[in-house]
Parts: C-alpha cells; structure tokens; sequence
C-alpha cells in the first residue's frame, strides 16, 4: 500500500467548482483508497492506495468528473517527494514559513524558466525547479503579481499553490500511518 499526499487544483474558489470534504473523503473510499484525511477545504487529501502515483492520480479525477461533474487537475506526490520539494526551499527560514510552494505537474521547458526567471516585480521573489516554485512576497500573496495563473500561463504548464502551514500539515498527517 503506497501512502500520496494529493493536491487537487482549483476546487472550492469563489463558488467554483464546489467539493465538500466530507463528500471528497466517501467518494475516495468507495473507489478503494483507504485511510482518507482531507485537510481544508481548498483540496488536500492524504490517502492509501495500491497504486502508483500517476495511476492513483488519474483514478481520483476520473472519480471526482464522474460524481461532481467537472475536471480538476490531480497532483500525487509521495510523502518522500513532498518532503524533499519542502527542504529544498531555498529561503532562509523567516521566509521560508511566509512562503508558497507552489507544485508543477510537469517539469517546465528551460527556455521558458529562463524567461520567466528574469522577471521581477517590487517585493517578490522566486526560484523555479523541477517540481516546485518556491515564491516569497513580503506584502503578502494576495497583493503578488506572481500568482499561480501568472505562473502557469508563463510556464505553459498546470500547478498548485499551497502555503508554508499546509505543507507541513500534509506532511504530518502522512506520519500517522
């Protein structure tokens, strides 16, 4: 049985998209995923599962279209992976625990990250990688013009953001296992 933390993107923001946990978690279960735990409602979900992570993956947004009626894009990442994406941050601490991660389904075409590297707005700062973009703005992310939807059209791939509190969540409730 493989333990994957799973980050679904866009779900429950400004009324779009509605899926309430408790539903999430039923649903989850009916189609085989063991030991669900959802943590907020913004679409974090830790589970069990006897599959790989790009299987467990599809198998979740296959489920979610069927019942809910619409596509969310899915990400699984192994507790091992989430926890490197997590200490790889390059931020000293102060920052790190004011920070997005926000998480890449695809690793982004180098020519693009080069581009995108280059720009730089007052206040914010990030360093894309493979998995993750690791994003600081010191008047807060709700006032940042690197945004998730900024980055995903910049980089032409989808992502997820989540902030330095609900990593280390996850991360904890895959240690109760």
């Amino acid at each position: 049985m493989n333990t994957f933390i799973i980050l679904l993107r866009g779900i429950n923001v400004s009324g779009q998209k509605k899926v309430p946990m408790a539903e999430l978690r039923g649903l989850l279960e009916k189609n085989g995923f063991q030991d669900v735990k959802t943590y907020i409602q913004s679409g974090n979900v830790v589970l069990r599962s006897l599959f790989d992570a790009e299987v467990t993956a599809l198998k979740i947004q296959q489920a979610i279209e069927n019942y809910f009626g619409f596509q969310v894009s899915v990400l699984a990442k192994s507790p091992q992976e989430f926890q490197q994406i997590f200490d790889d941050c390059p931020f000293d601490q102060n920052k790190k625990e004011k920070s997005y991660f926000t998480l890449l389904f695809n690793v982004p075409n180098k020519e693009l990250v080069n581009t995108v590297s280059k720009i730089s707005y007052p206040n914010e700062e990030f360093i894309i990688d493979e998995a993750c973009i690791y994003f600081y703005c010191s008047t807060g992310y709700g006032r940042a013009k690197c945004s998730n939807n900024f980055f995903e059209k910049k980089l032409k791939t989808t992502a997820t953001s989540r902030n330095y509190k609900t990593m280390m969540k996850l991360l904890s409730l895959c240690s109760e296992y």
